[in-house]
């Protein structure tokens, strides 16, 4: 019945919802007018990698969403899969809720507290609170905070799941070796994937579609939320090859000239100006020159390019299914990624077959550093660290019935604990307690006041008080000071001459560390003397 409503209905339907919002802020008053609610999350995606964001890779897909919405300037995550993921599902620091490093696995021993390596229970999450409203909740994809079975997602809120329990596994199979915990699960079931024909992204958005075609059929009168946390482009560097050879040759001329290319781009689709010199390339990455490799360098990124290319035709195939089913203009869409790209090499993988070419079944491949500094164009490091390149993602908003489409890059901090609190206002429920806030205010033009982030991973620091930002590396003494207006990408360390602002700032970063549980890279609390045991 309310699939087959017309758009004329439909928009009549919200449209006390947007003056609502608009005007005052206030709750949605009817449970009718509530949205559906999608939340997509790209994995080890660079900041620039997406066409309406810079990008060279084909995503027309996603470009409608933005070109339809809002694109933010200022979106941060948490620099690393886990702590992300952590507060995107509770609205808070990924310490408060166990998650302040990564997963342990079900047979390690573990301390209670911020570290723990999966969900505490004292705090809900989004997938608890949205059901206890009404909605019917969906999960499809990584998980990723949690490994034991009394935390998978059917444990927490959702409704049906699919997915990845653990963080990475080769896109055709379990990866060979790794079957005792790179498990898939069905539910609260394990998972047995198909021997052949499977492709993550590909079963990821089916079994999505699968749950949301039962919802229109079964419960087509509740509203819906649905995670879609795609793999896609983490290593292991696995493509079809169709979607291989469409980039064959656009890395043809190396990564200072692709680099130089998208940083022009950008400038064009309206992100880069003057504020943004191109930062140099990385210490240690050699100039793109001679023949040595060049082949399985210009593979390696024409195979990352794929996946996120197939990733996208995938968002489009939700969206046609929104739009089949009636609920497209009812339906916020947020997209973003959850680190910035990946440099990393974990020699201890040693799990590719040389007989294989890089993106098929059997070989295991990396984005690395040469290519990761293309990704995040054109700020500085990568995933794990917190400086832009780490934490600093592209964020799309999507809401046909209440967000008008905005040129342009929004203006305005936000963060990735901040899509809870958003959820529950639009389902009607207060929000006291979490450290995210809502992000209506980037379409209610709500005024929001000064903003103070912080961030722990690995023992890289920084905290963003409303423009200034300050940070430090895990292996470095000194911090070092950016004014992000005039500087967002960290070129010019000011904080030898605001010797004052330094001090002020690192005594409200010490204090956030001391609430939320923050420990040393070692394990201990900061300013514990280390155990005599």
């Amino acid at each position: 019945m309310r699939a087959a409503l017309s758009s004329k209905s439909t928009r009549l339907s919200v449209a006390f919802l947007s003056l609502t919002l608009a005007l005052t802020g206030a709750h949605p008053p009817k449970p009718s007018t509530r949205p559906d609610i999608v939340f997509i999350m790209a994995d080890d995606m660079g900041f620039s990698d997406i066409g309406c964001y810079g990008g060279e890779v084909n995503t027309p897909n996603i470009d409608r969403l933005a070109a339809g919405g809002i694109k933010t300037r200022s979106f941060y995550n948490n620099a690393r899969c886990c702590p992300t993921r952590a507060s995107l599902l509770t609205g808070r620091y990924p310490h408060s809720v166990g998650m302040g490093h990564m997963v342990t696995l079900p047979k390690d021993r573990y301390d209670s507290g911020s570290y723990q390596g999966f969900l505490t229970d004292r705090h809900p999450t989004i997938a608890e609170e949205l059901r206890k409203t009404g909605y019917s909740t969906y999960m499809s994809g990584k998980w990723h905070v949690g490994e034991r079975r009394a935390h998978w997602p059917a444990r927490r809120g959702f409704d049906r799941y699919f997915g990845l329990i653990s963080g990475t596994s080769s896109y055709y199979e379990v990866t060979p070796g790794q079957e005792d915990r790179r498990f898939y699960a069905l539910d609260d079931s394990d998972y047995r994937i198909p021997t052949e024909g499977y492709y993550a992204t590909d079963a990821f958005t089916d079994r999505a579609l699968e749950f949301l075609e039962g919802h229109m059929r079964e419960r087509s009168d509740k509203p819906f939320f649905l995670y879609l946390a795609y793999t896609a482009p983490h290593f292991p560097l696995h493509a079809p090859e169709e979607d291989v050879e469409r980039y064959g040759q656009t890395y043809a001329d190396g990564w200072d000239e692709v680099r130089r290319r998208r940083y022009e781009n950008m400038r064009k689709v309206g992100y880069v100006d003057g504020r943004h010199p191109l930062t140099p390339r990385t210490e240690g990455i050699p100039a793109w020159k001679g023949d040595e490799g060049k082949k399985q360098w210009v593979r390696r990124m024409a195979v990352y390019a794929a996946m996120v290319d197939r990733m996208d035709r995938n968002i489009g195939r939700l969206v046609e299914a929104l739009k089949r089913n009636g609920r497209f203009e009812n339906t916020l869409i947020v997209f973003l990624s959850d680190n910035g790209a990946n440099a990393e090499i974990l020699e201890n993988r040693k799990l590719h077959d040389p007989s294989k070419r890089i993106g098929e079944r059997g070989s295991y491949a990396f984005l690395e550093e040469p290519w990761a500094n293309v990704s995040n164009t054109p700020f500085r490091l990568y995933k794990h660290h917190v400086h832009e390149g780490g934490i600093l993602t592209p964020c799309i908003m999507h809401w046909p019935a209440v967000i008008r489409p905005r040129k342009g890059f929004r203006e305005g901090v936000g963060h990735v604990m901040d899509l809870m609190p958003t959820a529950l206002e639009l389902a009607g429920v207060k929000t006291e307690g979490l450290h995210g806030r809502s992000l209506s205010h980037f379409w209610t033009g709500r005024k929001e006041g000064e903003r103070t982030l912080c961030w722990e991973h690995e023992g890289n620091k920084a905290i963003r008080k409303g423009a200034w930002k300050l940070v430090k590396e895990h292996d470095q003494a000194e911090w070092r000071l950016y004014d992000m207006r005039s500087d967002p990408t960290e070129s010019r360390d000011l904080a030898a001459a605001q010797r004052e602002r330094v001090a002020s700032m690192l005594a409200e970063y010490h204090a956030w560390e001391e609430e939320v549980g923050v420990r040393d890279f070692t394990g201990r609390r900061f300013g514990e003397k280390p155990s005599q045991k």
